[in-house]
């Protein structure tokens, strides 16, 4: 590729270990080594419970999400067993890796050192959010910002062979989460709203679309042996956000992505969209821009525009380095010292609520399980798993030979499936999301013991069910299990077939 270099910034090739790169990189193993201190020290949550259990049954597609997470909880079990902390790695390699190419935008753009640290600590909060979990959040983001730095390359080498490496990390996205059609959408917007237009004729953006559906493709072939379920799963999904109020206030929630780094965001869309500066990188702009008011006119949640962030940070912060030199030493210097605090305390806030290094129920704990629900979602699954297997052990043996575990949810079914072997539990069903496709064994159950499943459900599709047992709380904490459906019941006499009452009972969360 032509003129490939970056811009100089200011670095010496003479003592690497010193370099911006270098630096960059420091930062991002910092990110990794607080998470391997401070996460994983309550639990698994109950979505990395799901994706534990997907990682097991390796495929081309899942009815809640594309194969590109599983498959990397899959090389974390290779890896690392099953340690919390291991499962989670990759996702902070991801966030990490993805904080070192938000700086090397900026880079990218003619910043130099300074710039380039902004950019990332700017980028710091959510790394550290989304990397304390083993999601799709953590992979979608970093193909953005992948996707984004490849835009970038284009756009300043002019050389149009960037398209292929724009195009296989589409794809990537595609296989991982399905909003990177949305940040698709707006690159295509940009190539047709700027003088990018021209590559239009050029042989190398074909080739990249290419690149993308062929790196899609074995994910739409699973779509279409499974009759497009996957399309099933998120307009119920989606309804149901919309239902409940998820969707709400977009605009305002930005806040939340952002924090004390919005104007840095802000004037990275200015530097875009306005600057004369910045004019050879309007597309960028859209790229924002479009996919954002998509998402608003969707419904979506508020956190899926997060990946688009970067850019603008990278974009932000070498605007303002340029507007640096144009004042005194003395004014220059009071505003980087507030940026820097700025910085500094919205990371330091999103530790504290992400991963904080504290017990259940100190003072820190409850500060950070008031503002971030999911902690609470992270506790009882062993205890719940010892449970089940308490009250498989009063049944008689007549009982036993025929047993299966039920289970209401993907964290339920996932947790008697991680922890359930070491008590010689039988392989949890569910007709939930993946486990339903899994069915309910052969032979069918006879006896079963119920979780997070309603009496009312129960009795209706039952000839008896005995109420046996209740979830645990050994930290007299509130969440889903304790609150929402704590009963635990054995259940006998199905009134209908297997077949026919498995058929009605998929169901998506």
């Amino acid at each position: 590729m032509a003129d490939l270099t970056p811009p100089a910034s200011g670095s010496t090739d003479a003592f690497p270990w010193s370099s911006d790169v270098a630096v960059l990189i420091y930062l991002a193993i910092a990110t990794i080594l607080a998470q391997l201190l401070c996460g994983g020290r309550y639990g698994f949550h109950r979505d990395e419970l799901a994706t534990l259990d997907d990682a097991r049954h390796l495929a081309w597609g899942y009815i809640a999400y594309p194969p590109i997470t599983p498959f990397f909880g899959r090389l974390s079990l290779a890896l690392f067993g099953t340690s919390v902390s291991g499962f989670r790695f990759f996702a902070a390699v991801a966030q990490a890796v993805a904080l070192v190419i938000t700086g090397l935008m900026a880079r990218e753009l003619g910043g130099g050192r300074g710039a380039q640290l902004i950019a990332a600590a700017a980028a710091t909060p959510f790394c550290i959010a989304s990397g304390a979990l083993m999601q799709y959040v953590a992979f979608d983001y970093l193909f953005w910002v992948l996707t984004a730095y490849f835009v970038i390359g284009l756009l300043r080498s002019k050389d149009p062979r960037w398209w292929i490496a724009t195009g296989c990390c589409i794809g990537l996205g595609m296989m991982t989460k399905y909003t990177m059609g949305f940040f698709a959408l707006g690159i295509v917007a940009g190539v047709l709203l700027t003088d990018t237009r021209r590559h239009l004729v050029s042989k190398w953006l074909w080739i990249g679309v290419a690149l993308s559906v062929l790196v899609f493709l074995p994910n739409i072939l699973w779509q279409m042996q499974h009759h497009f379920i996957s399309a099933d799963f998120l307009k119920h999904i989606h309804e149901r956000d919309v239902r409940i109020g998820r969707t709400q206030d977009f605009l305002p929630a930005q806040l939340k992505l952002t924090l004390l780094a919005l104007p840095l965001g802000l004037a990275g869309l200015y530097f875009y969209l306005v600057s004369n500066v910045g004019s050879r990188y309007r597309m960028l702009g859209w790229m924002y821009l479009i996919p954002i008011v998509l998402f608003i006119v969707a419904k979506g949640r508020w956190y899926y525009v997060a990946p688009a962030y970067p850019m603008l940070y990278a974009g932000g912060s070498v605007w303002g380095e340029q507007r640096l030199r144009s004042l005194s030493r003395g004014w220059a210097g009071c505003v980087r010292a507030v940026a820097w605090t700025a910085l500094a305390a919205d990371i330091a806030l999103i530790a504290a609520i992400a991963i904080p290094p504290a017990p259940v129920n100190s003072a820190l704990w409850r500060f950070a399980s008031k503002n971030n629900g999911d902690l609470l979602e992270e506790l009882g699954w062993p205890e719940l798993t010892q449970a089940v297997a308490q009250i498989r052990d009063t049944l008689p043996e007549s009982d036993r030979a025929h047993l299966a575990i039920l289970a209401g949810n993907y964290g339920e079914a996932g947790a008697l499936n991680l922890y359930g072997p070491q008590y010689g539990l039988p392989t949890a069903i569910s007709g939930i999301n993946s486990f339903w496709q899994r069915g309910y064994g052969n032979p069918p159950p006879e006896t079963l013991i119920v979780v997070g499943i309603s009496r009312g459900f129960l009795e209706r599709n039952f000839a008896s069910c005995q109420l046996a047992g209740h979830t645990p709380n050994p930290y007299g904490i509130k969440n889903e299990e304790t609150s929402d459906h704590p009963d635990l019941y054995v259940c006998r006499g199905l009134r209908q077939t297997w077949p026919d009452f498995w058929r009605d009972f998929q169901y998506y969360g």
